[in-house]
């Protein structure tokens, strides 16, 4: 199935009418059940470098994170876009880490991000967003949804670098650590 180009959203404009032409609108958007190859096809049209991991979820990579395009379930029912940000932080920061991200989970839609503290101590921090998908989705609305939900991960990156004050670090090649050199 092929995409569109003029259905990639611009990330919030108002799209400009299509059809309309001697035949009149073209009607809906079919209903497709997503998969991976769909996603991979979004990917390319919005120019998005990606690979295919060990375990053969999609990933786009970024400096300083990975955004994860993921179906799970017994049919592949569920969708998940999901962003693992590599910046560590110490267990003694948790709380005000928990401050920042419940702001961020108040103030908007997606991803919503929480907190994995691994065994040795190091917090990092994960956005997530799902949709179920198994019984067919318009092909618009996962276009669009798909592509604002990895907009809103680099927007989270930008947020949290910005409400930590880390710019500078970053701009210094410090970025894998906020806080402290444990990792």
């Amino acid at each position: 199935m092929s995409i569109d180009p003029s259905s990639i959203p611009s990330f919030g404009a108002p799209q400009p009418p299509q059809g309309g032409g001697q035949g009149g609108p073209a009607g809906p958007p079919p209903v497709v059940v997503p998969d991976q190859a769909l996603v991979t096809q979004l990917l390319d049209q919005m120019q998005l470098k990606h690979v295919v991991d060990e375990e053969g979820d999609l990933a786009a990579p970024w400096e300083g994170f990975r955004v994860y395009y993921m179906f799970r379930g017994e049919q592949q029912e569920l969708f998940a876009v999901r962003a693992f940000y590599d910046r560590s932080y110490p267990l003694e920061q948790k709380a005000e880490i928990l401050d920042l991200i419940d702001e961020w989970n108040r103030e908007t839609l997606w991803p919503k991000v929480y907190t994995h503290t691994h065994e040795d101590g190091v917090v990092r921090l994960i956005g997530e967003s799902q949709m179920i998908v198994g019984t067919g989705v318009n092909l618009d609305y996962f276009v669009t949804t798909t592509a604002n939900w990895t907009q809103a991960s680099v927007g989270f990156e930008q947020w949290i670098v910005e409400r930590l004050g880390l710019q500078k670090e970053i701009e210094e090649g410090g970025e894998d650590d906020a806080s402290s050199d444990e990792d």
